[in-house]
């Protein structure tokens, strides 16, 4: 985040980083590990080790500790061009002309609604970080279980969250470069799309949008 932070320092709207995990919990210490594997192991380019789960370790609490971090490295990613997705620049949420997404949630929007990108994204956002934020669903006590429909949960965030990546990369890719983020716009999705493919969480015709990109960067 501090190295973002240096990229994006007029971001106009965030949500705040979420979420710290007790001291000397399970939890704490794998997100201790986690970041000390990327650190090690992004530069190298060793993807795979990355976000491979750590022997012996819990999926579901591997799964909670990178879904925090993702969503945090995301908002920070979008805040970087927030000034130039407006309604008026991005009336849609679309990943170039063939992917368009209605946002619903389920419980208060049940018809999928078309609207802007940042709409859309502030719907999102508002949605993960409510997830994030119930104990019931991301517990980060020990001893507390995990819901069992939490996999299915973290695969629609992330399905959610590459819509984001796919509407930067369409749509905002020359503020990007003005900015000369794009090198790190791309680890950053490097790293995403490589954990979604590790664990399977997002269904093939769920990443056609940027297939072109992913072979690019030779994530497939």
């Amino acid at each position: 985040p501090s190295m973002l932070k240096a990229l994006f320092p007029g971001n106009k709207k965030t949500f705040k980083p979420k979420k710290n995990f007790p001291k000397g919990s399970k939890l704490h210490e794998l997100h201790k590990y986690a970041k000390e594997t990327q650190k090690r192991t992004l530069g190298a380019g060793d993807l795979r080790a990355c976000v491979a789960l750590p022997e012996g370790e819990d999926l579901h609490e591997w799964l909670a500790v990178n879904t925090v971090d993702f969503f945090n490295q995301i908002n920070l990613l979008y805040g970087s061009v927030t000034e130039f997705c407006t309604p008026q620049q991005c009336p849609v949420m679309s990943a170039g002309d063939l992917f368009e997404y209605h946002w619903a949630d389920g419980e208060t929007i049940k018809k999928p609604l078309k609207c802007s990108a940042p709409e859309y994204v502030d719907y999102l956002m508002s949605w993960v970080q409510k997830q994030i934020d119930n104990e019931a669903i991301f517990p980060s006590q020990i001893g507390v279980p995990f819901p069992k429909d939490f996999r299915q949960r973290v695969c629609t965030i992330f399905k959610r969250l590459f819509r984001i990546y796919g509407h930067i990369y369409y749509h905002h890719l020359k503020e990007i470069r003005m900015l000369e983020a794009e090198p790190h716009l791309n680890t950053c999705f490097k790293h995403f799309t490589h954990f979604i493919l590790e664990f399977n969480l997002v269904d093939k015709k769920e990443l056609a949008a940027l297939q072109p990109m992913m072979e690019s960067l030779h994530i497939v």
